[in-house]
């Protein structure tokens, strides 16, 4: 499948450079669908080559109870100069089945990763304060792991701010967490900044769930996680992580995303190229946007 689409955006290239685009986008995400972990590594690895970066493996000893002790893979790319860096990241890592099989785990978390990396090509060409490391990290899956082995393998001293992506793969309304302390307040109004100047549907979350920003809000940096979703399921998920008992919500509702992810359901029809656009121009805008104020 990956090989048709590559073959049909190059034929579209010319005609249509909207279809075009969206053709790469999708064989990117698709390209992930692999029966290992280890596979994805080597997605990431050829994708960030083939955008014109020089990523770094950073191999740690991860693993949990359940897997035993097991090699991750953190990839970095590192953007500019600056004594402080800002941090754009998202986890490659696909979950484990009940049935022993990969997740295709193209909603979590491949479009994010795809997100990132059109990111770090914007963010590339900017002039900035401080230098921008771009983290897709390992086993996020298994608990946060490569998160957390990244942050004791580097400490935070560097580091003015934390932004991650997890669940982008559909939908034109953006989900913000605001429950990663009071170090992140910066953070959060550098996103409603972003979301009133871009005029985009953009859903605050007093209680958000959780992903690698946890990890670093744990250890006192500041962060925020993103997410995408349609503007329907945005609210159904604000209502069912918020809305008390009294959430409106019919009894036993599950939002349709939490139906998806860890589950066979999260397959690449559920993508849709136009959200990975917005995310990575999104991100990036929120970047530029915390470069700015943290030079103010």
């Amino acid at each position: 499948m990956l090989f048709r689409l590559l073959a049909a955006a190059a034929l579209l290239a010319v005609a249509s450079p909207v279809a075009a685009q969206d053709l790469d986008l999708r064989a990117r995400v698709a390209a992930f669908v692999q029966p290992t972990n280890a596979a994805r590594t080597d997605v990431v690895v050829a994708q960030l080559r083939a955008a014109g970066f020089d990523p770094v493996v950073e191999t740690f000893a991860g693993g949990n109870r359940q897997t035993g002790g097991m090699e991750g893979r953190n990839i970095v790319v590192t953007l500019g100069e600056g004594e402080r860096e800002i941090l754009l990241t998202a986890h490659y890592d696909a979950v484990k089945l009940r049935d022993g099989a990969l997740s295709q785990g193209v909603v979590d978390n491949a479009a994010s990763v795809v997100g990132v990396i059109e990111a770090a090509k914007i963010l590339r060409d900017r002039t900035l304060n401080h230098r921008i490391r771009i983290i897709l990290f390992d086993q996020e899956e298994l608990g946060l792991i490569g998160a957390k082995k990244w942050i004791e393998a580097h400490g935070l001293t560097d580091v003015a701010a934390v932004v991650n992506s997890d669940v982008a793969g559909y939908g034109d309304t953006m989900m913000y967490g605001q429950n990663n302390g009071p170090q992140s307040a910066f953070v959060t109004r550098a996103v409603q900044a972003v979301c009133s100047e871009r005029a985009l549907q953009c859903v605050g979350y007093p209680e958000y769930p959780p992903s690698d920003d946890r990890a670093f809000s744990a250890a006192g940096a500041p962060v925020v996680s993103l997410g995408f979703q349609d503007q329907v399921g945005a609210h159904q998920m604000w209502l069912a992580f918020n809305g008390g008992e009294a959430n409106g919500l019919a009894e036993g509702f599950v939002p349709r995303v939490f139906q998806l992810i860890h589950s066979t359901g999260d397959t690449m029809e559920q993508i849709d190229p136009a959200t990975v656009k917005t995310a990575g121009e999104t991100y990036a805008a929120v970047v530029e946007e915390l470069d700015r104020s943290l030079a103010r």
